[in-house]
């Protein structure tokens, strides 16, 4: 069993933490932000179980502008 490095990405709804990892598609929830990480953590593993890992190459973040009014 190997180990691999996956992103995860959090940001806050409501009360609740949101922890999603692009490059598998699993998402989860918590009341903080490592609690959310945790959760995804558990989520992910269950469903490289189920699913087998992926192929694809690791995604990168960058920032864009928008117009707002």
């Amino acid at each position: 069993m190997g180990v691999r490095v996956l992103s995860a990405v959090v940001h806050r709804e409501g009360e609740l933490y949101v922890a999603q990892c692009p490059e598998v598609g699993t998402v989860s929830q918590g009341s903080t932000p490592e609690e959310a990480v945790a959760n995804l953590k558990e989520a992910t593993e269950l469903y490289l179980e189920e699913f087998g890992a992926p192929v694809g190459g690791r995604p990168f973040i960058t920032t864009f502008e928008v117009a707002v009014a």
